[in-house]
């Protein structure tokens, strides 16, 4: 039955299922595969559920730059946004009832859109070689 109802408890099962989608796909599964090791996994899901608390339940409890985090991260592209959104909304849809669901993923496409922006889409680097 889904969660009609975003709560702490409903949010880290979602994420718990969600990134073990994320580290078993074979196209982003690597890119955190090389930056967080196994050992470190709880740490960043602590950071991400703090994220997640803040942005959709107003907790504020994240304290971080979750852009600077992604800006060090060689090798990421667009598509890897796209496939992260994917699993993001397919996972939603599995834990939470539609109305929900989609206001989940729209808050996680336009944080997506804010860091793609400003990690691939720089004017200010244009022709910078």
């Amino acid at each position: 039955m889904p969660h009609t109802e975003l709560t702490e408890a409903a949010l880290a099962a979602f994420l718990d299922a969600f990134y073990g989608k994320v580290r078993r796909d074979p196209l982003i599964g690597p890119v955190f595969a090389g930056r967080i090791p196994d050992a470190d996994w709880p740490h960043h899901m602590a950071r991400v559920t703090d994220f997640w608390s803040s942005v959709l339940l107003k907790t504020g409890r994240y304290k971080g730059n979750p852009f600077g985090r992604h800006l060090g991260i060689g090798g990421l592209a667009p598509d890897h946004f796209a496939r992260w959104l994917g699993l993001f909304e397919e996972t939603a849809a599995e834990f939470f009832d539609a109305p929900l669901a989609g206001d989940i993923a729209g808050r996680a496409h336009r944080i997506g859109d804010s860091l793609k922006a400003g990690l691939f889409f720089r004017p200010d680097l244009a022709g910078v070689r």
